[in-house]
């Protein structure tokens, strides 16, 4: 329990870090901080009266945050990003149905060894986790998932080689990583034995990040996390990969449209075949989310 709330108060402090870069004097923004952000609401909705092909009226919202506060000078890189994301789905007297829920915040610290070097020697502080409990739907009783369990924390230390300002490739080959599970009854679905907390892994860590712009009003943004635990099964690979599409109709309307990839060997996922309630088999598996949305978008 102190482990726990120690760990709170500390990642309470490090989600703040962001946001030192905005609290600089305007001359020294213009020099060596660059910050901003991205707020989008996206909604649906969808209302049947005496409809008599059948279905039924929903409604669903998705909010996502995004702010990033980078700062470089002269052979200095510190680049920092939250990015929150948070969805609801209601299906008449249902009810709500999460359908989004993410808190990812990372901060690199990189020093080239000369101006020219496209090579950073870096440290990178990632964590993950997500804001409410979740369920295996329709079961709204039992949760499976909640605050900081499961909580990722990973520190690489490496090189970063950035050609420009559209690639990024982190190699560490040494990276801890650290799986947090605040509820000790979940603990065995994330890797943990029984009645523990936390798991540590040492490994081999690669990331890479990519964004571009497709056509006009089109932009593209892939972000591939590669983790190797080199004490237990270095074979089988944990992944992480984000995608996102930003389709900017006009100042304050766009489309988006966001994947997300995970496969993770400690994670042990339930699955029933027939849809009897019997559990057929359990174990890692590949988890796949997909959103799409059109709504407000705010840049700031």
């Amino acid at each position: 329990m102190k482990l726990f709330f120690s760990m709170k108060y500390l990642l309470s402090i490090l989600l703040l870090i962001p946001f030192i870069g905005f609290s600089q004097s305007a001359n020294d923004t213009t020099k060596v901080w660059t910050k901003g952000g991205t707020i989008s609401i996206n909604f649906s909705q969808v209302s049947l009266t005496n409809w008599a092909a059948g279905g039924k009226s929903s409604a669903s919202g998705t909010a996502l945050f995004n702010v990033f506060a980078n700062y470089r000078k002269d052979n200095l890189s510190w680049e920092n990003a939250l990015d929150l994301g948070y969805g609801l789905l209601k299906e008449e007297d249902d009810k709500p149905v999460k359908t989004d829920d993410k808190i990812d915040f990372s901060s690199k610290f990189g020093l080239k060894p000369s101006p020219e070097s496209k090579i950073f020697y870096s440290a990178l502080f990632n964590f993950r986790t997500q804001m409410t409990d979740g369920y295996k739907y329709p079961d709204t009783e039992k949760v499976i998932s909640s605050f900081m369990a499961p909580g990722y924390l990973t520190l690489a230390l490496g090189a970063d080689y950035k050609p420009n300002d559209k690639f990024s490739l982190l190699v560490s080959p040494l990276t801890g990583k650290m799986t947090v599970v605040s509820d000790e009854e979940l603990a065995e679905n994330y890797g943990l034995d029984a009645g523990k907390k936390s798991r540590s892994e040492l490994g081999a860590f690669i990331k890479t990040q990519f964004k571009t712009t497709v056509v006009k009003n089109v932009s593209l943004e892939s972000k591939l996390d590669l983790f190797s635990n080199y004490l237990d099964t270095p074979q089988n690979i944990d992944i992480h990969w984000d995608v996102l599409v930003n389709m900017k109709i006009n100042d304050y309307l766009s489309a988006n449209l966001i994947t997300n990839m995970i496969y993770d060997d400690d994670v042990n996922i339930a699955v029933d075949n027939n849809d009897d309630g019997v559990i057929d088999s359990t174990g890692p598996r590949i988890q796949f989310k997909q959103l799409f949305g059109v709504g407000l978008s705010v840049k700031f």
